[in-house]
């Protein structure tokens, strides 16, 4: 009896995860991603509870992760002259992390190693530059026809399709046949990236945060690359009107890359310390993207043999669980599969329901955060 072949959307964290675990599920799997190559640069990230267990099932993975590490080891928050108030270190316990995690990662490193352990399993296809045009289900029959745009696969038929193309995901629209922006929550906030050459750490491991009015804030963590890592973060007021508070930085994304680069180098004038210097540096680089921090909250995050895993179907905004939820799914969707070897369906309905309370959970945000 053949395999039965999987889809998966999406070749970030989410996706090779999957990928893994759906092939030691017994699947063949097909990964496509819309970019031309595997996408360098992004954000620290950081991998806890039951990312941490599920890490230790991966040969070699923890191994892999603990090599990649970002190496800061204290973060100093500090004031407008530039002195600390406050310091927070790692825990060295995995079970019991601060805000520092002992598997603080930055995100294309995550990435890479779970490409890494997937590209040469025989059961697992990658296909750069792709991306789905349609997906028609045969709800009797339990599978989909996809098309894709194009043309490096030609039209097929899977037996499941996993979107695992981000909180944005155009995969989720067609699967679920509804708006990208449909169950998208904002949460009047953004946040900026980028690695830069300068040392303003001068070799330490110690990170550095500094807050400012207007709900403006700045992160510098040491880059082992070389350079630092520079996080620019705005949390912007609730409008009394009601007025989609991140309307202007929308209009800016719109524009293209120059136009968005400015509105974050203008929304951060002004801002004190070295706030300035930091984000002309970060605006400057090759590396630079940003984007809106929302959750997406689906009434389900499976039709027929369609399914969602990671920030696809339950993005969780600024909580921090973000790259443990897409481990998370990306194991238990497999294990539930597994367990229902032979019925997708049940394992789909399976897989929703087990992950259903996680997902409420993780999406809690403190009261008045946002």
């Amino acid at each position: 009896m053949s395999r039965p072949h999987a889809l998966v959307v999406g070749a970030s964290i989410a996706g090779p995860m999957t990928a893994y675990w759906l092939s030691r599920a017994g699947f063949k799997v097909t990964i496509i991603e819309r970019f031309p190559t595997f996408r360098s640069g992004g954000q620290n990230i950081d991998i806890r509870t039951s990312g941490v267990t599920i890490m230790g099932k991966i040969p070699g993975m923890e191994a892999s992760v603990r090599a990649k590490t970002t190496t800061q080891d204290t973060i100093h928050f500090v004031n407008s002259k530039g002195k600390s108030y406050a310091t927070m270190k790692q825990s060295g316990d995995p079970k019991k992390q601060t805000l520092l995690s002992e598997y603080e990662i930055f995100r294309d490193d995550l990435s890479k190693i779970l490409f890494d352990l997937t590209e040469e399993n025989p059961n697992v296809e990658y296909v750069f530059g792709e991306q789905v045009s349609a997906i028609h289900q045969d709800f009797e029959k339990g599978r989909a026809t996809v098309e894709f745009q194009e043309g490096k696969l030609p039209t097929g038929e899977y037996d499941l399709v996993v979107a695992c193309d981000g909180a944005t995901s155009r995969t989720r629209a067609m699967g679920l046949d509804r708006n990208v922006k449909e169950h998208v929550h904002p949460l009047n906030m953004w946040a900026a990236y980028a690695s830069v050459e300068k040392d303003y750490l001068n070799d330490n491991k110690a990170g550095f945060m500094y807050g400012s009015v207007g709900g403006r804030s700045l992160g510098i963590g040491p880059d082992p690359a070389g350079g630092n890592r520079i996080c620019a973060l705005s949390v912007l007021p609730k409008s009394s009107t009601n007025e989609d508070a991140t309307t202007a930085f929308r209009i800016a994304q719109k524009k293209g890359d120059a136009a968005l680069r400015q509105h974050v180098l203008d929304h951060h004038k002004g801002a004190g310390w070295i706030s300035e210097e930091l984000v002309t540096d970060m605006t400057s680089t090759p590396n630079f993207y940003a984007s809106e921090m929302f959750q997406v909250k689906l009434p389900t995050i499976v039709n027929g043999c369609f399914t969602l895993v990671g920030d696809a179907g339950y993005a969780t905004g600024p909580t921090g669980g973000g790259t443990t939820l897409a481990m998370t799914g990306g194991y238990v969707l497999a294990g539930e599969l597994l367990r229902h070897k032979g019925d997708i369906s049940a394992g789909l309905r399976a897989y929703e329901a087990r992950m259903r309370p996680i997902i409420d959970d993780m999406q809690k945000l403190p009261r008045e955060s946002c």
